[in-house]
């Protein structure tokens, strides 16, 4: 559940990102491929936070 929470607020502020871009006159190509990127990032991220521990 915690992986859900954590993707619903990266994406909500990778959102804001690429809307600031787009007011901001970027390009749509680089806006879509700076999205794809830090989305990327953002699983990797999630999933290294919510992952949980080995007992071992």
């Amino acid at each position: 559940m915690s992986f859900v929470l954590y993707m619903i607020g990266f994406l909500i502020f990778l959102g804001g990102l690429a809307w600031g871009a787009s007011v901001a006159g970027v390009p749509t190509l680089y806006i879509g491929i700076g999205a794809l990127i830090i989305l990327g990032i953002g699983i990797f991220s999630a999933v290294g936070r919510t992952r949980s521990k080995d007992p071992s």
